[in-house]
């Protein structure tokens, strides 16, 4: 982590935090090592290398284990988050799931918070099941349930903030504290939806950070990527796993990602602004039956989101009186936002999960997991926000609401 990483705003953080002053050949942006392995002058330059002897602290042996280019990338997340290390990995669903290997055994236990990406909930309850560990689901958000959910055997616990896709807001302060109290279990929280620019989990003294750089990270919808933040003796654990299971972020994505963070805060505030305005505008829709926004005052996590977010996200949520086939009409009548998965890019896109992510379920079963089946998720980009809004407004008005 560098010295000098609380002297400036996020904003610039995300410019310059983490960026060395002077690069080889003096360029200003970084090279990129196109590389899979490393040469040694001789025998004795490799033994010393093998011994920890070698002066130069980031020099690798083989492109597994890391490389130039995304070393950078690591360490310029990890000053904006406010963290002594991170590590990268090729998707964010390869980087939770390392820390979750590279923590667990048979016969640990997992708490997940129900509310979450599918995948991880999927790495929960059916993968990390079929290793001997055990879980258990809590509500969205509700750390009232956690002392009850945890057991002996508890190991790690899990959530995401802002979740996905009803965006509840984990008290992370709370979650710390109970978590403390009993013993040795890790916390690790996904503020993919929130970005370093919105929420620092680490200052709450949670253990890992997770990012998917796909989304906001790198903002383009243009490489896919992950990122774990931590304190140096846990990333080592993970960056040792890395190495083993072989999710290394290629060279070419770490340039795409870090050239994408310098723009994170003005693209951040930017669609923090337009989601507040859409879902203020969603809420007074007669067509439409509920709005899922931290930035409400209406949402179940409004104050919690209000007390340790600077602002409210890109992400907005929504029902429609209509129910499934009046969603899909709404999504399909939209002209600038694109159906599509993923978000946090510059380009708006929606989605209906039951149609997207939850296709193969029925009603009843969408039920089970807590997800309507008239449920929107819009992800605003950087277009202004009346066009976003107009574009709302005329798909509503085609399906008929």
């Amino acid at each position: 982590m560098t010295d000098d990483r609380q002297r400036f705003s996020r904003s610039t953080d995300a410019v310059h935090a983490g960026v060395p002053r002077e690069r080889p050949h003096h360029t200003l942006g970084p090279g990129i090592a196109q590389t899979a392995t490393y040469t040694f002058r001789d025998t004795a330059d490799l033994s010393a290398y093998m011994e920890g002897r070698d002066p130069d602290p980031d020099r690798e042996e083989y492109g597994r284990y890391g490389n130039p280019t995304v070393r950078e990338l690591e360490r310029r997340v990890a000053a904006l988050d406010g963290t002594d290390d991170a590590a990268a990995f090729s998707s964010g669903m390869a980087a939770i799931s390392t820390v979750a290997l590279a923590l667990l055994g048979p016969g640990d236990h997992v708490v997940l918070f129900r509310d979450c990406y599918r995948r991880t909930r999927q790495l929960v309850t059916v993968v990390l099941e079929r290793l001997g560990i055990e879980h258990t689901l809590v509500g969205p958000a509700a750390v009232r349930e956690l002392p009850a959910a945890m057991r002996s055997s508890t190991r790690l616990v899990i959530a995401e903030s802002p979740t996905n896709p009803y965006l509840y807001c984990t008290d992370l302060e709370e979650l710390v504290r109970v978590v403390r109290g009993a013993g040795r279990v890790r916390t690790l929280v996904d503020a993919t939806f929130a970005t370093p620019i919105n929420l620092r989990p680490a200052s709450y003294d949670v253990d890992f950070v997770v990012h998917s750089a796909t989304k906001y990270l790198a903002g383009h919808n243009d490489v896919m990527g992950g990122i774990v933040c931590g304190p140096t003796h846990l990333i080592s654990l993970v960056r040792e796993l890395r190495g083993v299971l072989g999710g290394v972020l290629d060279p070419h994505a770490a340039f795409l990602i870090a050239r994408g963070l310098k723009t994170l805060g003005v693209r951040v505030e930017r669609q923090n602004g337009t989601a507040a305005r859409v879902a203020s505008w969603l809420e007074a829709h007669p067509a439409v039956a509920r709005v899922y926004y931290p930035g409400l005052a209406s949402h179940p996590s409004h104050d919690t989101a209000t007390r340790q977010m600077l602002g409210h996200g890109g992400v907005v949520s929504f029902e429609l009186r209509g129910g499934r086939a009046h969603a899909a009409a709404t999504v399909d009548g939209c002209r600038l936002a694109q159906i599509a998965p993923s978000l946090g890019g510059v380009e708006t896109l929606i989605e209906q999960p039951a149609t997207m992510s939850y296709f193969e379920l029925s009603d009843a079963e969408l039920d089970q997991i807590g997800i309507s089946a008239s449920l929107v998720r819009l992800s605003v980009g950087i277009e202004d926000a009346d066009d976003v809004i107009a574009d709302l407004a005329q798909a509503l008005s085609a399906a008929g609401g």
